[in-house]
Parts: structure tokens; sequence; C-alpha cells
């Protein structure tokens, strides 16, 4: 009895859910799964699913077995994979191994979301708040949008620094579709997810018998991308002999299989991200200082979503129309006080962690309602900064001379300043309190 309700509780979520057991065959399949994937359970259930799905983790091992290799779960990882019919689907997956009562591993269990449809309205929303598919309104995010495009005939390495969930990943996004390159492979490797001799293999390729399980001749990611960009996430997280690998092609554009002694050839645009302190991982002898400088040629810095808080009411803007389109419902909006705690909330998890909740208040609110601040979750109030007078005026100073000029562009009519802002004029309202008051026209 126990063991369908469970059933029925996986079968109810939205995110496609699997299980695999020990010799990673699959042995569950909820309905989001079918739905995403196009299979019915019954045509999976028994099968591997690396051959079924291809995932791209999977050229190299299951996601499972990464688990275990490196202890460590696999979160927010994004992939794609084949589906029945139609072209590949973009994902997000997240991994971790399924224990008995004495701990014992007993299979995995993967769940994963289908990101297609909202990949395809961040292509189709392009403002200039939103510079290909990346929200940001704030005069440091228009400094980032600008040097990217000053770089887009430069085939430079890039290294993206910034906080885990700020986005990194789309700037990436965004200095490849600009790029001389944008035409051409743009394949990306988590660094962090690979044990070293996995990782070695998954970027430069292996001969057959290099290692156990390596049944064949693999190219590695330089050389698929060949002539196109590679994005190395989590750089800084990469084993030092992978380092002094990378920094050969770096330099020479040259690297040998593993297991093989041919030099190959490779021509591929790199961009890096990390999210650890560089300075740090330098002085601890994480990172080579020369692999540093080869990588940081064109540096980029994604601040922190509590440093840039005037982009908030944007994102909340573009989150809420993003997921009111997949979820089938009419949200326009968000009441001024569950907007006045997001704007005075924390975010730990920056960007990434705001979506999350937009989407999780879409799913609770009611069709044809705004959100209210009876749909926030406790621990948003809990770990929200106080509002007190001083902090008031520091977010009002860092709007003060945008809203001005916006104002005095509109001669001081709110409703036009609202609408060329995409916001509610009730909320607008809310952002103008402590300015100087002027009288409208």
């Amino acid at each position: 009895m126990e063991k369908d309700f469970n059933k029925e509780i996986l079968n109810s979520l939205a995110e496609g859910v699997l299980t695999v057991d020990k010799n990673f065959k699959i042995n569950f399949f909820n309905r989001a799964a079918e739905s995403i994937t196009g299979y019915n359970k019954d045509e999976v259930i028994g099968q591997f699913c690396k051959y079924v799905f291809k995932c791209e983790l999977c050229q190299t091992q299951c996601p499972i077995g990464l688990v275990l290799e490196s202890g460590n779960d696999i979160y927010e990882y994004n992939s794609s994979i084949e589906i029945k019919t139609g072209p590949r689907k973009p994902i997000r997956l997240n991994a971790a191994i399924l224990k008995n009562s004495s701990n014992e591993p007993i299979g995995g269990v993967i769940s994963f979301r289908d990101l297609s449809e909202l990949m395809k309205l961040r292509r189709d929303a392009i403002s200039p708040s939103n510079f290909y598919g990346i929200i940001g309104h704030s005069k440091w995010m228009q400094e980032i949008f600008s040097l990217i495009q000053e770089i887009a005939e430069s085939d430079a390495t890039v290294l993206i620094q910034g906080e885990s969930g700020t986005g990194k990943e789309l700037v990436a996004n965004a200095i490849q579709a600009t790029s001389l390159r944008k035409g051409k492979q743009f394949l990306k490797v988590n660094c962090s997810v690979f044990p070293q001799n996995l990782l070695a293999s998954e970027l430069f390729g292996h001969v057959k018998g290099a290692f156990t399980d390596a049944f064949k001749d693999r190219p590695g990611r330089f050389e698929l991308a060949n002539s196109g960009t590679l994005f190395l996430d989590e750089v800084a997280e990469m084993p030092l002999q992978t380092q002094i690998q990378l920094l050969r092609i770096l330099q020479e554009g040259t690297f040998e299989r593993v297991g093989e002694s041919v030099t190959r050839k490779t021509d591929v645009r790199v961009i890096s991200a990390t999210n650890i302190n560089i300075k740090k991982a330098l002085e601890d002898g994480k990172l080579r200082e020369d692999l540093f400088y080869r990588l940081n040629v064109i540096p980029i810095y994604v601040p922190a979503l509590r440093d840039r808080k005037e982009d908030i009411p944007y994102l909340v803007k573009h989150f809420i129309e993003d997921y009111s389109k997949i979820y089938k419902k009419e949200i326009k909006d968000i009441d001024d006080d569950a907007l006045e705690v997001f704007m005075n909330y924390t975010w730990p998890g920056n960007v990434r962690e705001l979506e999350n909740a937009i989407e999780y208040l879409i799913v609770r609110s009611k069709d044809g309602k705004n959100i209210s601040i009876n749909s926030l979750p406790a621990s948003f109030r809990s770990n929200t900064i106080p509002v007190t007078e001083e902090s008031i005026k520091e977010v009002r100073n860092d709007n003060t001379s945008q809203l001005v000029k916006l104002l005095e562009k509109h001669r001081w009519n709110k409703t036009k300043v609202a609408q060329e802002l995409g916001i509610g004029r009730t909320t607008l309202w809310r952002m103008l309190k402590n300015l100087p008051e002027k009288k409208t026209d």
C-alpha cells in the first residue's frame, strides 16, 4: 500500500522521474517522463537508460555512475536527450543514489524537466533589458551586455566569475550567440561532475582499452567542437593534471586522446566559468597560475542578485510571463507587498532561486489573480533583510537617477513610465516613495 502511494506521488509531479536498478536498467518511469520523452513506460522499463535517451552526459557514463564514482549528487545539470519523435530536447536533470535500510546502494533516481518551451520563450523575448535571455536593467548588467557586444569579433578566451545561480551559463550563451562562431558547434562540459580520468576522456577523447569500459575509440569535446566553441563550467575544480592538458591546447592547439600518443590539432574558442574564490584557489595551488592567465584574457564578473536589486522587478515580471505561459495561467503581476518581500530577501541562491520561487508561486496561484504575499513560503520572511530607513534609502538611491530620467522624459507621467519599465503603476508608486516630491503634469 505504501509503495503504491509513493508511486502516485511520483506520478503527480510535473518533473520527469525515472529510477534504475544496480545494472542501470530502468525500473520506474513516471507520467511526466512519458509526456516529456514521448515513450510509454512499457517501452522503456528494463532498458538501459543511456541507450534509450542518449543524454549528452551519458556519452561517457550514466549520471548515476558518475554519482557513484564521485560520491556527489548531481544538481541542476543542463543537458539534452533524444525523444521518441522530433528533435532532441534540452533538459535540466538531478541524479542521486537510492539506498536500502542498510545504507547499501540499490539503484539510482534521475529527475528531469523539459526546458524547450522556456528556451524558446527566451529566444523570442529580446528587449533592452533582455539580452539573449539575460534579464538586466541595472548599470552593472548593461555594462556586461556592452562588453559582450564589444568582443563579438574576438576569439579570445573569456573567464566568467560569479556566485552560483547568477547566470554565468547565460552569459556564455550570449557570448557565443554574438560571436563569429555562432553558427558552429557549441558544446558544454561541467568540470565538477566528472572524476579525473573521465574528465580527461570527456575533453580529449580516448582509445579502445585506455581504461575500464573504454570499449571503443571515442572523440572528446575538443575534437567535436573543432572550429566552434567549448564552455567549461566550474573550470577551477578541474584536476591539476587535466589543467596541464588544457593549458597545452590553449597554447598550442594540440592534444592527445587518453591512451594514445598521436598528437591531434583543434581550433576551439574556450569560454570558462567558476564560482569559487580565484585568489584563494591560486594561493592553495588548486588552480595553476599560468592556466588562469590563459583563461582570463577577457574577464567578466556577474554580480550577485543582492548587489543589483533594481533588476528584481524586471526578473519577476519576466519569470511570471514565462511560467504563466508554460502552466497556461493568466497571472499578470505580483502584489506590491509580495514584491517588497522579494526586494528585501537576501537571495543566497541568486537568480536561479528567484526563478524557482516564481515557478512555485505560479503553480500555487489561482488563474486570473496576482501573486500575493500569502503564497510566499515562510522561509522567505525568515531570510529577509529588515527594512530600515537606511536600507530603503540605499535601494532608492540606486534607482533614483534612472527613474528621474524616465520621469523627465515622460514629463512625470507615471503611467507612461510604468509602461516603459514594464511594471504596474502601483509598483512604480512604491518605487517612488522616497524620491523628492515633484508635481506631475
